[in-house]
């Protein structure tokens, strides 16, 4: 079997960190979801706390933050994928080595890469 092709590498790539990077949003949004009940039971005296629901806070916003604390590198990852696939795409457009669908696959990502990397330059 004959080893995929540099296009075909760097649309896969840049696909797997895109779909990464949603993961962590919908991990966030998951924390601050069970961070913003922990809180409000802990303020309404709720029956079914646990004795150290104090501490699991504290846990809770520490796993937030290391959460958060990904998003930098891994859009830096992101944008140098795009750039990469940006290049094989100009490469195999170029030499025509790649055919019409694995260029429609890649530009295809480069599309959603680029999206990501825009939103990231925005917030």
């Amino acid at each position: 079997m004959a080893p995929p092709a540099p296009l075909a590498i760097a649309t896969q790539a840049v696909n797997r960190l895109v779909k990464e990077e949603a993961y962590y949003h919908k991990e966030q949004a998951s924390q601050e979801k069970r961070i913003k009940k922990l809180k409000e039971d802990i303020e309404n005296n709720s029956p079914d706390l646990d004795s150290n629901a104090e501490y699991i806070l504290k846990q809770e916003k520490t796993a937030l933050e290391e959460t958060k604390a990904v998003f930098g590198p891994l859009r830096n990852r992101i944008s140098d994928a795009v750039q990469k696939l940006e290049e094989q795409i100009a490469i195999s457009e170029s030499d025509g080595a790649a055919s019409e669908e694995e260029l429609k696959k890649a530009k295809e990502a480069l599309e959603a890469g680029q999206k990501v990397a825009q939103e990231a330059k925005e917030s």
